[in-house]
C-alpha cells in the first residue's frame, strides 16, 4: 500500500472511531447537541421573525402601489427631454406626461340619465402600477378604464359605453365636443378611490387642445379652429412610479434637487427601514452572544475530551495513527455534533413558526407569515455552524497532536 492511501485508510478509520466514541459516551453526546440546539433554535426563530415581519409590512406596502409614487405638485413646463432623461434612470418604474389639472376633466353621461360632472382624466400606458394585470389593455384613444365609484354612479360595467363631453369658451361662445368612449375595465376601489376616468395620452392631448381654442380631430372637433403648434410637446406634470420602495427617496431627492416640490410616502416606507435596522442590531448582539458563548463552551468540552482520552489517543498513534488522523478525532466529533444539533434545531425552529404563525393567522393575509426563515437562510445556518465547530475543535485538535504515543506505554 503507498503513502497516500494509508494516510487516507487512517484518516477514515479514525473519523469512525470518532463516530463510536460519541455513541458509546452518548449521555455526553447529548448534552452537548442539546448545548448546541438551545443555542441555535432561539437564533433561527428569532431570525425568522425579524424575516417574517419585515416581509410580511415590505409585501404589504409593495401591495399598494400608491406607497411607490412620487407626486409632482404644481405645474411646470416639462420638456420631451426632460422625460427621456428620467425614464432613463434605473430608479423609475412608469412615467407618464400630464397635462393642466384644469384642462385634465370632462363630463360623462350614461344610458337612463346617469352622469358625472368634472370627471378626473388619468393618464395612463401599459404596466401602470395602479391597474395591476388584472385589467385589460387600453386598446386606443377612444378606450378607458373607469373608477368603480364612476363606473356604479353612471350604472355601467366593462364593455359598455358612455358618452363624454368636453366643453369650452371660444369669444364669449360656448362650444361643445361630444364623443363615445368604450369602458374597457373597472379600476377596483382599492387602487383609485375617487371618481376618475384612466386614459391614454393622446385622448388627454386632445382635451387640452380642444379646450386650448385648436383643433382636435379626435374628439370631432376640427371646424374652422386652427391647428395646434407643431413641434415637441411640453406638459404640466407627470405620474410617475419608482421601481421600489429603495429608490422612491433618491428619486424624490433628484427631483427636488431640479427644484421641484414632491410628496411621497417616504415616513411609512422609513418605518419599516427602521424597524429592519433595530431588528437587525438586536438580532446582531444576541447572536454575537450566543456564537461566542457556545464557541467556548465547545471548546474547552473538546478539550477536555481529549485530556479525557489521552491514553487511548496515544495508543492509537503507538499503533499506526498519523499526527493527522489524531487531530482528525476531535475535529469528527464537533462536525457530528453541529450536524445533528442543527437537525435538531431546525425541528424545533419549524414547530415554534407554525405556532406562531397559526396564533397570529387573524391577522394576516394570505401568503403572509409572522414567522418565516428561506430555505437559503436554512443552509447558510448551518454551514456557519460547522465552520464555527471546526473552528471550536481546532483547540482540542492541536492537543490531540500534542500526545506522544510513548504516553501509552507508561502505565504498562
Amino acid at each position: 500500500m503507498t503513502v497516500a492511501p494509508r494516510i487516507r485508510s487512517t484518516l477514515f478509520t479514525a473519523m469512525g472511531l470518532a463516530w463510536r466514541d460519541l455513541l458509546h459516551e452518548w449521555r455526553i453526546t447529548a448534552c452537548l447537541v442539546l448545548a448546541l440546539a438551545a443555542v441555535l433554535t432561539p437564533l433561527l426563530v428569532l431570525f425568522g421573525l425579524k424575516m417574517g415581519v419585515i416581509t410580511t409590512m415590505s409585501e404589504r406596502l409593495l401591495r399598494d402601489p400608491h406607497n411607490l409614487e412620487v407626486l409632482l405638485v404644481g405645474s411646470g413646463r416639462l420638456e420631451p427631454a426632460w422625460f427621456e432623461a428620467l425614464q432613463a434612470r434605473p430608479e423609475v418604474g412608469f412615467l407618464v406626461p400630464r397635462t393642466r389639472s384644469l384642462s385634465a376633466t370632462l363630463d360623462l353621461m350614461a344610458g337612463g340619465g346617469m352622469a358625472l360632472t368634472a370627471v378626473e382624466m388619468i393618464p395612463t400606458a401599459n404596466g401602470d402600477p395602479l391597474l395591476g394585470p388584472k385589467l385589460p389593455p387600453l386598446f386606443g384613444p377612444g378606450s378607458v378604464l373607469l373608477s368603480q365609484s364612476a363606473a356604479q354612479s353612471l350604472g355601467v360595467v366593462a364593455g359598455g359605453h358612455v358618452t363624454a363631453v368636453v366643453a369650452r369658451t371660444v369669444k364669449g361662445e360656448r362650444q361643445v365636443a361630444r364623443f363615445v368612449l368604450t369602458v374597457a375595465g373597472v379600476v377596483p376601489e382599492s387602487a383609485f378611490g375617487r371618481d376618475g376616468v384612466f386614459v391614454l395620452n393622446p385622448l388627454l392631448v386632445a382635451t387640452e387642445d380642444f379646450r386650448d381654442g385648436f383643433a382636435a380631430p379626435l374628439l370631432g372637433a376640427s371646424e374652422n379652429d386652427p391647428p395646434p403648434p407643431t413641434g415637441p410637446r411640453s406638459y404640466a406634470s407627470a405620474r410617475l412610479f419608482a421601481k421600489g420602495l429603495d429608490d422612491v427617496g433618491p428619486l424624490a431627492d433628484r427631483l427636488r434637487a431640479q427644484g421641484m416640490e414632491v410628496r411621497t410616502h417616504a415616513a411609512e416606507i422609513e418605518t419599516v427601514k427602521s424597524i429592519d435596522r433595530v431588528l437587525g442590531f438586536i438580532f446582531g448582539v444576541i447572536a454575537a452572544i450566543s456564537v461566542i458563548g457556545y464557541g467556548l463552551s465547545l471548546s474547552a468540552s473538546l478539550w477536555a475530551n481529549v485530556d479525557r482520552k489521552r491514553k487511548d489517543l496515544a495508543l492509537i498513534r503507538l499503533i499506526g495513527f498519523s499526527r493527522g488522523a489524531v487531530m482528525a478525532f476531535p475535529a469528527t466529533q464537533a462536525l457530528l455534533v453541529a450536524l445533528i444539533g442543527c437537525a435538531l434545531s431546525l425541528m424545533a425552529y419549524w414547530g415554534v413558526s407554525l405556532l406562531f404563525n397559526h396564533a397570529l393567522s387573524s391577522n394576516l393575509a394570505d401568503n403572509e407569515f409572522v414567522c418565516r426563515l428561506p430555505q437559503l437562510y436554512a443552509v447558510i445556518a448551518v454551514v456557519a455552524t460547522a465552520v464555527l465547530v471546526l473552528a471550536a475543535s481546532t483547540i482540542g485538535a492541536y492537543r490531540a497532536s500534542l500526545i506522544d504515543p510513548a504516553e501509552s506505554l507508561r502505565d504498562l
